[in-house]
């Protein structure tokens, strides 16, 4: 567990409980932003407060739930706003603008699958906050579906930290252990991708 996650557990359990919950609420938003802050597992911490009595657990897993859409949807407006200019005809006319916006369709279409399940794979949130937010996606589906997926995975995250207590720091192994996971399925999603693309130009070209 990192220094930065020590410290800020050590001040959260020395504040006042209106301050701690305002701690979840932040971080849970600055996470999304700043994708190294340890926000999981603050909100794991949150659910071993709750459990010492410290702490109101489903106020803990509201406003967790809340900074995380905030942060989600903080990123989408930067995404949206970004991907305007991208698509501007005077401007970066090196990019393949045809292919993004049939990329940007396509989300619009299947992407709030992705959208959903946003918050249970670990290192793409951002990433998939800012590419949906490009593609233009509607914004009420997209609060909704992430807010969905948010308030899934702290209520997981809180009742961890209720569970396990004191031993609440062993939550982290399993989170980096999900996370590895998650990274080395799209790892194989993409080689399988370029494989079918590189099957289906060598067809083309025959």
């Amino acid at each position: 567990m990192g220094d930065l996650l020590l410290e800020i557990v050590e001040w959260m359990a020395s504040l006042p409980p209106i301050w701690a919950y305002g701690i979840v609420l932040g971080i849970a938003w600055l996470e999304n932003v700043v994708p190294p802050i340890p926000g999981d597992m603050v909100v794991v911490f949150g659910g071993y407060m709750a459990g010492l009595g410290l702490l109101n657990a489903p106020l803990v897993i509201l406003l967790a739930t809340l900074g995380g859409t905030l942060g989600f949807m903080t990123m989408y407006a930067i995404g949206h706003k970004v991907g305007v200019g991208l698509l501007d005809p005077e401007r970066y006319r090196w990019l393949p603008k045809n292919r993004i916006v049939t990329v940007r369709d396509r989300l619009k279409k299947q992407g709030f699958f992705l959208v959903a399940a946003n918050r249970f794979l670990s290192g793409l949130r951002s990433v998939i906050s800012l590419t949906v937010g490009m593609a233009h996606m509607d914004a009420r589906k997209t609060w909704f579906w992430s807010t969905i997926s948010s308030l899934a995975w702290c209520v997981l995250l809180t009742v961890a930290g209720v569970i396990v207590g004191e031993n609440w720091e062993v939550v982290s192994g399993y989170l980096q252990a999900w996370g590895g996971f998650v990274l080395a399925l799209i790892a194989v999603f993409v080689v399988v991708q370029l494989i079918r693309f590189r099957r289906s130009r060598a067809t083309n070209d025959e």
